[in-house]
């Protein structure tokens, strides 16, 4: 039995097969450019989908393909702001009256601070 024993082959971190017969994927190397001066290059399957943007590995900055290749700008909805939504209810009309009525309770001093 310690004939068959592997002692020393550090079993999990090593493989024992060889590449023999063995057909690899074809791939792609593809370089990147850090905007702080780091350049690093990533393999990917030549089918796969590859990235515009990487992270960078020394620096976390947001890296851009050598290539030229730039990202895809999404198309978002616009902002919109309390302005906006008001007006989606209200006319400029309509505003102007509610001001004026709530002016004049105010200064009445039917409404105000509180105190």
């Amino acid at each position: 039995m310690a004939d068959r024993a592997l002692r020393g082959a550090g079993l999990g971190s090593k493989s024992f097969e060889d590449e023999q017969g063995v057909e690899f994927a074809p791939r792609q190397q593809l370089g990147f450019d850090c905007p702080n001066g780091h350049h690093f290059d990533l393999t990917f399957a030549e089918e796969a989908e590859a990235p515009a943007l990487w992270e960078c590995p020394r620096c976390g900055a947001e890296s851009r393909r050598s290539d030229g290749v730039e990202p895809e700008l999404k198309a978002g909805k616009p902002v919109r702001t309390h302005w906006d939504m008001l007006r989606e209810r209200r006319s400029i009309p309509e505003l102007e009256e509610l001001l004026t009525e709530r002016l004049g309770l105010l200064r009445s001093g039917k409404i105000g601070t509180g105190r």
